[in-house]
């Protein structure tokens, strides 16, 4: 079963073709999201080490 254009078509592919600025600035944002996001997880990494502190392995005896 195929989804999308048949691979036999000679028609060329439609779509936004984007100009090399408009590909940069894409690829700034993204780039910039991804730091946003890695940054935001980091945050709850340590925020959550800190809250849970020592009692993260339980003491015996």
């Amino acid at each position: 079963m195929t989804i999308g254009r048949p691979e036999n078509t000679s028609e060329p592919e439609e779509g936004v073709v984007l100009t090399a600025e408009q590909a940069k600035s894409r690829r700034a944002r993204n780039i910039a999201i991804g730091v946003a996001v890695a940054l935001f997880v980091a945050l709850f990494y340590f925020v959550t080490i800190v809250k849970l502190g020592g009692n993260v392995v339980p003491r015996t005896g």
